[in-house]
């Protein structure tokens, strides 16, 4: 394998390390600046002086902010991620159940999306210009211009109050079959599945038909070979690049801005775990969610940059 391949590969992976220990900076820096005190907000506002303070001291408050990030970091690396303040329990628990179901919501509409924006983006090439392009853009965009907890509301209304297909409350146990589980989740679902079409769907038909331009498909068009042939074999696989790209990135919206979804549909995933921790000021809680969040975007980001790299050989030497 080529050596500078796997130099330019190295150097992706380490930028975007530095860029998570960046993130960590601002998630510890970024709760440390919550108005209000923590301590306060533990005790209540009944509370003395002295159970104040000996709080205070209990949690490390009163350490210099640095040390205070540095306990924490190092915590973190070693997968301690300490206890909630409001009912002691432990973080790592907690966070592993309400990951598993925020991957499994993730997961569920990815594997919707995905295939249906290649399907419907290489229908929307095969009739450019005609009226099932403009009719698959025209839905697309407003699906994009709509802002997800409007979406939710919109599907909860159609789907669970007027016609009552699906349950307007997508709460999911361990007890419940697959079955149950998906037809639970069916409106949250169908909400980022809405979100993240219309974005991998336009990228797909803006690479393809970008490709269309070269002129080896002119070549092949002079060859008498049919449009869906021609798109099929010459343009979809030289066009994987920006498609993957795009499609990576909204595969990490759906995990990082599922936020907004579980809280419409009060779905126990991390975003709900982590709107109800921020409310009652939480910070270990808020902080160790945060940075899950920017691991699993980052990570997402990197693994798209390493793609990238091996599928297009003009990244290898930008110069």
């Amino acid at each position: 394998m080529n050596t500078s391949l796997l130099y330019q590969a190295f150097r992706r992976i380490l930028l975007s390390l530095l860029l998570m220990l960046a993130a960590s900076v601002l998630i510890f820096a970024g709760t440390q600046l919550l108005p209000g005190d923590v301590a306060q907000s533990i005790l209540g506002q009944g509370a003395t002086p002295a159970a104040l303070a000996n709080l205070r001291t209990e949690l490390g408050l009163n350490e210099p902010a640095v040390a205070r990030y540095f306990h924490w970091l190092t915590g973190m690396l070693h997968g301690d991620l300490g206890h909630a303040l409001t009912n002691g329990q432990d973080i790592a628990d907690a966070l592993g159940h309400r990951l598993k179901n925020t991957l499994f919501l993730a997961g569920t509409a990815a594997i919707i999306a995905v295939p249906l924006a290649l399907f419907l983006g290489l229908l929307s090439v095969l009739y450019v210009g005609r009226w099932p392009d403009k009719l698959i853009s025209g839905l697309t965009l407003a699906t994009i211009s709509v802002p997800e907890f409007l979406l939710g509301y919109i599907a909860m209304f159609l789907l669970a109050v007027r016609f009552q297909l699906f349950p307007s409350v997508s709460t999911v146990y361990d007890s419940m079959s697959l079955i149950d589980k998906l037809h639970t989740i069916a409106l949250p679902v169908l909400v980022m599945v809405l979100v993240v079409l219309g974005h991998m769907m336009r990228m797909t038909r803006a690479a393809i038909l970008n490709v269309l331009q070269s002129a080896y498909i002119e070549t092949a068009e002079l060859k008498g070979l049919r449009h869906f042939t021609i798109i099929a074999r010459h343009a979809l696989p030289n066009a994987i690049a920006p498609i993957a790209n795009v499609v990576m990135l909204n595969l990490a919206y759906l995990v990082v801005g599922v936020v907004v979804v579980e809280v419409v549909f009060v779905y126990p995933g991390l975003g709900q775990y982590l709107v109800d921790h921020v409310s009652k000021r939480d910070v270990p809680v808020v902080q160790a969610c945060g940075l899950i969040f920017a691991a699993v975007y980052i990570g997402l980001n990197m693994v798209t940059d390493v793609i990238a790299l091996f599928a297009n050989p003009r990244l290898r030497h930008p110069k």
